[in-house]
């Protein structure tokens, strides 16, 4: 796994830079390392670049870095290394509070850390509710050809899965079930969003994930990696304990109202389906990967 991971930050682009009066610069946006001397205030304008800067990362509109909201994303990624540049946090903090620790784990990590107002803490995270903790970290750009790049690939191919937290529950399930790697295809939400960042709690900091509009590419390449082609379909398919999953295999699952475009399904080998009581229409897309991969974990030796 830490080489597959290791693949998908090869792609990284080159993060914040420090300037001549020890501020951290991240993109357009430049906050201050650390209070100065005698000046502890924490940062109190909801109009500071940093907050214009979340923002642009929670609605979509930047995609050069990433937005960990929460203690338990930022937790993950001091767990694995994942290049964070700025942590902001609540102050005043407990020195028990979860809060607290972290920050002091990422300023021994290099971490630019930067105390926020409550108030701005809230405009800084897009959370209903916002937690003490936001994080800015680098985007990964894992391609296509490293994510298939495994001994024996399992991958997971989200086709169109348009909500964000669908899309996260997949990568945690691929994670979960020892899966390779997940890449989205065609129109599929952001994998890095912070919805579905928050869906895969970390596991997306974890596996190697491409994300590749071009379906057909998506297609070409499974084919020359040898990887075989499986469907998820509603009720007509094979039990999932028919397919042999020990074979390099590609796990193909789809939008959520309109499942697998026709030509996807048909350049498959195999079908398969999860069994259902009579009444039952269909399950959500990540419960049936989820069913479906485990499966695969247990053929592999991976429960």
């Amino acid at each position: 796994m830490a080489a597959d991971v290791e693949a998908g930050r090869a792609g990284w682009p080159r993060g914040g830079r420090r300037t001549p009066n020890g501020e951290c610069s991240i993109g357009a946006v430049t906050v201050p390392s650390r209070p100065a001397p005698g000046d502890p205030a924490p940062l109190t304008s909801r109009r500071h670049p940093l907050v214009a800067r979340a923002r642009a990362l929670a609605e979509g509109q930047a995609r050069d870095a990433v937005l960990l909201d929460g203690a338990h994303l930022v937790q993950v990624a001091l767990d694995v290394s994942w290049p964070v540049e700025l942590l902001a946090v609540v102050a005043p903090l407990d020195p028990d509070a979860e809060a607290a620790r972290l920050a002091r784990r990422a300023t021994a990590a290099g971490v630019t850390v930067t105390p926020v107002t409550r108030p701005v803490m809230d405009a800084l995270s897009p959370a209903r509710t916002p937690g003490d903790v936001v994080a800015l970290a680098r985007r990964p750009t894992t391609t296509l050809p490293s994510a298939l790049d495994a001994g024996c690939p399992l991958v997971l191919v989200a086709w169109s899965v348009q909500d964000p937290g669908n899309v996260g529950a997949l990568v945690r399930a691929a994670d979960a079930c020892g899966a390779t790697a997940m890449v989205c295809a065609g129109e599929c939400a952001d994998p890095f969003g912070w919805k579905a960042l928050r869906g895969s709690m970390g596991s997306a900091l974890r596996l190697p994930v491409a994300v590749e509009r071009d379906g057909a590419l998506v297609l070409r390449a499974l084919r020359d990696r040898g990887l075989v082609g499986v469907a998820a379909a509603g009720r007509d398919g094979v039990l999932p304990g028919a397919i042999d999953w020990q074979r390099p295999t590609a796990l193909f699952v789809g939008n959520e109202g309109a499942g697998l475009p026709a030509a996807v399904t048909a350049a498959t080998r195999d079908r398969v389906a999860v069994p259902m009581r009579a009444g039952v229409e269909s399950l959500n897309v990540a419960v049936a990967a989820g069913i479906l991969l485990y499966e695969a974990a247990r053929q592999r030796g991976r429960q």
